[in-house]
């Protein structure tokens, strides 16, 4: 992973990682229910963003290695599994 990018997303996870410790401290105060929810919205939506730049690194960096490396099917089934689980969780 490219330096500014990995830079980038370890910014992002210490400012989720705050939010979470708000959260936490929301909860402890008994807080507005609404205001409660509107924090793990937007922590959720931060490391949805996360997900989709690492997801979009994984596709242009591995996943093309692992092609041009004749791991094709490899390739495939580890993004398979990640999104199977996913849905099956549901």
């Amino acid at each position: 992973m490219q330096p500014k990018i990995k830079k980038n997303l370890l910014r992002r996870l210490k400012i989720a990682e705050g939010q979470i410790r708000g959260v936490q401290k929301m909860l402890t105060d008994e807080e507005y229910c609404i205001d409660i929810i509107t924090q793990t919205s937007a922590i959720r939506h931060a490391l949805a963003a996360l997900e989709y730049i690492v997801l979009e690194q994984h596709l242009s960096e591995c996943v093309v290695d692992q092609i041009k490396g004749g791991e094709h099917k490899k390739a495939i089934n580890e993004i398979l599994s990640v999104y199977y689980q996913r849905t099956k969780n549901k």
